[in-house]
C-alpha cells in the first residue's frame, strides 16, 4: 500500500484482535524445529493430496472423508493448546498423542472401509464401538479448542437427545430412543453422521478453494483488490468507506471466513475511515456489514454455493445465478448508507495524490485477474467438474504470478502458501465434523422435520409468520458458527419447514443461508462486529447495532426473494426479470434513506417512517404495492430536491 505503512502500523493490534474474536488465530509458535517440521509435512501433505485427488481420484467417498477430518484433528491437537493459558512454545506429550490417535481414526477406515460397509451401523464390532467412542471424542475436543464451546455443546446436547428421546415431555420432539452404542456407531460408521455431506464438502470443495485463496494471497491478491478499490472509489465522498465495501466484497466471496476478512481488510480501511471523519462504531460496523456480505456474493459465495449445489442436486451455475443479484442489492444498500452519511457530515475522500491510478494497480498487478475470469469460465462455460475447476484454477494462478517478479512465487513461498491452506481449513473442518453429528442425529431421529412441524404450528399455517420463525431459528442456530457449517446446520433445521409450505427447494435454501450468515452481525454474538469494534477502538456493541442498521437489506432481500421468485432468475425470462429487479432497487435506495435519514438534506421522522413503509412495499411485486411503492419514492425524491434548493438559495440570500 501507498499510504505511509498503514498496514505495519497495524499489524499487532489485528493480530491481537484475531486472538480474541477468531479462536483460529490462538495457535501455538513452537521452539522445536521438528515439531514445526511434522506440522508442515501433515500440512502440505494434505494440500498436495486434496489437490491431486481433486483431478485423479484416489480413494473412495468414506475412506477420503475420513482422512481429510483425521488430518486435520491431528493438526489442531499439534498446533492449538488445551488451555487458553497453556504455554504456546512447546507441545506436551498428550496432544501428540491425540494427533496419533486422531490420525488412527481416519486410518482404520482407510484399512477397513470394505468390512465397515459389509456390517453396516448395527453389526459393529468392538474394536468399531471403541473407535466411534474415540472419534466422538475426538471430534469434540478438537472443535473445542479451535471453534469454542458452543457448537460441540451443541452436539453433546443433540447426542443425548438421540439416547433419551423417549423421555422428552413435548411430544412434537419424542422418539423412541437409540442406545449409547448405536447412536456412536452411527455417528462414525455411516455416511449420515461426522463423515456426512458436511464433512465431504470441506474435504473437498471447501479445503481447494481456501487453499486458492492461500495461493492468492501469497501472490498478493489481497493487495491487488485493496489497490482496484482505492483506485476506483477512494477519491470520492466517503471514499475509504466505498474502498472498504468493495475490497472486502471481493475478498469475502473468496475466502470464506467473515472475520479474518474484517481484520485483513479492515487493518487497513478503518482507520482511513476514521482519518477522514467517520466515527470509530460506524467504521467498524462498514468493514464488518461488508465483510458478512462477502459469504452470499458470487461467484464463490464463501464455498457455500458448492456445498448448495450439492444439496441440491443442480448446477453450481444455477446457485450462482440465483445468488446474484440478491448480493448485489444488499451491497447497493450499504453503498447507499455510506455515501448518505458521507454527504451529510460533509466528508471527502483520499487525496488523488495519496493514492495509485487505475492504470497503475492493473500495470503494477493485473495479471492476477486472469484466475479469476479462468475459474467463471471454467465453472460456468466449460463441462468439467467443479473440483476439476479448481485444480487447474489454482495451477493457473501459480503460473500467472510468474508473470512479474513483485507477485512470483519462490518455492518457499509455494510451501508457506500450502501449509497455510491447510492451516485455513482447519476451523471449519473441524466445525464440519461437529455439524456433521447434530446433523446425523437429525436424521437418525427424524429431529428437522419434527422442528419444521414445530415452526409450521407456530406460525400456524400463514407463510409470513413461518418465514420470520425460520428467520429467527437461522439467526440463533448459525451465531458463532463459520458459514459453510451455519449453512449445514440451518437448512437441516429450518428449510424443511418453507418446504412444507411449497416454498421452492432454492428459495428456501438462500432464506436459511442468509440468516445463518448475518447472525455475524446480530448481537449478542455478532462475532464479525465485535473483531472490527477490536480494530476501530469502538463499542462492540454499539458496532454491532450499527452493523445491523447497515446490513438491513440483509434482513429484508430474503423475504423479496421468496415473494419475488425472479430476484433469484430461476426459470425466469429476463424479461419478466427486469420490473422486478427495478422495483427492488428503489425499494433497497429508499430503505438506505430512511435508515440514513437524509437525502440532499435531512429527512424528517414522519417522512423516514414513509420511506420504510414505502421499501416494505416495493418487496412485494405486484401492480398495486409496486405501484403506490413507486409513488412514495419519486415524490419523496422530488420533495428533497425540492428542499434542498430552497435551503441553498436562502443561504445564498441570507
Amino acid at each position: 500500500m501507498r499510504l505511509n505503512g498503514l498496514e505495519e502500523e497495524k499489524k499487532e493490534q489485528t493480530q491481537a484482535v484475531l486472538e480474541k474474536y477468531d479462536k483460529e488465530s490462538t495457535f501455538r509458535a513452537l521452539d522445536a524445529k521438528w515439531a514445526r517440521l511434522v506440522i508442515t509435512v501433515l500440512a502440505v501433505g494434505l494440500s498436495l493430496y486434496q489437490l491431486y485427488s481433486s483431478a485423479f481420484p484416489v480413494l473412495n467417498t468414506y475412506p477420503h472423508r475420513a482422512i481429510h477430518l483425521g488430518v486435520m484433528m491431528a493438526l489442531v491437537f499439534l498446533l492449538y493448546p488445551m488451555r487458553s493459558k497453556s504455554p504456546r512454545s512447546r507441545m506436551p506429550w498428550y496432544d501428540i498423542i491425540l494427533a496419533i490417535l486422531s490420525l488412527v481414526t481416519g486410518i482404520y477406515i482407510l484399512i477397513n472401509y470394505t468390512g465397515i460397509v459389509q456390517r453396516g451401523t448395527t453389526l459393529y464390532t468392538d474394536v468399531d464401538l471403541w473407535l466411534s467412542i474415540l472419534t466422538v471424542l475426538l471430534v469434540l475436543e478438537a472443535g473445542r479448542r479451535i471453534i469454542g464451546w458452543g457448537l460441540p455443546l451443541l452436539a453433546i446436547l443433540f447426542i443425548l437427545y438421540a439416547i433419551f428421546g423417549r423421555e422428552i415431555p413435548v411430544d412434537v420432539f419424542t422418539h423412541r430412543g437409540y442406545s449409547f452404542e448405536d447412536t456412536l456407531t452411527y455417528m462414525y460408521m455411516s455416511l449420515e453422521g461426522i463423515y456426512g455431506t458436511a464433512i465431504g464438502v470441506s474435504a473437498t470443495y471447501i479445503f481447494l478453494f481456501i487453499l486458492f485463496g492461500a495461493i492468492l494471497a501469497k501472490s498478493g491478491m489481497g493487495q491487488f483488490f485493496n489497490d482496484l478499490a482505492l483506485a476506483i472509489a477512494g477519491s470520492s465522498k466517503g471514499g475509504p468507506a466505498k474502498v472498504a465495501v468493495i475490497s472486502s466484497a471481493f475478498m469475502g466471496s473468496i475466502n470464506g471466513s467473515a472475520i479474518a476478512n474484517v481484520v485483513s481488510t479492515g487493518a487497513f480501511t478503518i482507520p482511513l475511515m476514521k482519518k477522514i471523519g467517520y466515527n470509530r462504531n460506524f467504521a467498524g460496523a462498514v468493514e464488518s456489514s461488508a465483510s458478512v456480505g462477502g459469504q452470499v456474493l458470487p461467484p464463490i459465495m464463501g464455498a457455500a454455493a458448492f456445498i448448495m449445489a450439492e444439496t441440491l442436486g443442480i448446477s453450481y451455475a444455477t446457485i450462482a445465478l440465483a445468488g446474484l443479484l440478491p448480493a448485489l442489492l444488499y451491497y447497493l444498500s450499504v453503498l447507499t448508507q455510506v455515501h448518505l452519511r458521507a454527504d451529510r457530515l460533509k466528508l471527502t475522500g483520499v487525496s488523488k495524490s495519496e493514492i495509485p491510478t487505475v492504470k497503475q494497480v492493473f500495470k503494477e498487478r493485473g495479471h492476477l485477474i486472469l484466475p479469476l475470469l479462468f475459474l467463471i469460465y471454467m465453472l460456468f462455460f466449460s463441462s468439467v467438474t467443479i473440483l476439476y475447476s479448481a485444480f487447474w484454477t489454482i495451477l493457473v494462478t501459480i503460473a500467472v504470478s510468474s508473470l512479474r517478479k513483485t507477485t512470483r512465487m519462490s518455492l518457499t513461498d509455494l510451501i508457506h502458501a500450502l501449509e497455510s491452506g491447510a492451516r485455513s481449513a482447519i476451523g471449519v473442518a473441524l466445525a464440519c465434523g461437529v455439524v456433521g453429528i447434530i446433523v446425523g442425529v437429525s436424521a437418525l431421529t427424524g429431529f428437522g422435520l419434527n422442528l419444521a412441524s414445530a415452526i409450521i404450528e407456530f406460525g400456524g399455517g400463514n407463510l409470513f409468520l413461518t418465514l420470520v420463525f425460520t428467520m429467527l431459528a437461522s439467526i440463533v442456530l448459525g451465531m458463532g458458527v463459520p458459514s459453510i457449517p451455519a449453512y449445514v446446520i440451518t437448512v437441516t433445521m429450518a428449510a424443511p419447514a418453507l418446504l412444507e409450505l411449497g416454498v421452492e427447494p432454492i428459495v428456501a435454501h438462500m432464506f436459511v443461508f442468509y440468516f445463518g450468515i448475518f447472525a455475524n452481525l446480530t448481537p449478542p454474538v455478532a462475532l464479525a462486529a465485535f473483531a472490527a469494534a477490536g480494530i476501530s477502538g469502538g463499542s462492540p456493541t454499539k458496532t454491532g447495532f450499527a452493523s445491523l442498521k447497515l446490513a438491513a437489506a440483509g434482513f429484508i432481500v430474503p423475504y423479496m426473494f421468496v415473494y419475488s421468485n425472479q430476484l433469484l432468475l430461476v426459470d425466469t425470462r429476463w424479461i419478466e426479470a427486469i420490473p422486478v429487479v427495478l422495483t427492488a432497487v428503489l425499494g433497497v435506495l429508499m430503505l438506505g434513506v430512511a435508515l440514513e435519514g437524509y437525502l440532499f438534506s435531512e429527512v424528517s421522522m414522519p417522512l423516514r417512517l414513509g420511506l420504510g413503509i414505502c421499501a416494505m412495499l416495493l418487496i412485494d411485486s405486484h401492480f398495486l404495492t409496486d405501484g403506490i411503492g413507486m409513488i412514495v419514492a419519486v415524490g419523496t425524491i422530488l420533495w428533497q430536491w425540492r428542499r434542498r434548493k430552497v435551503n441553498h438559495e436562502s443561504t445564498l440570500t441570507t
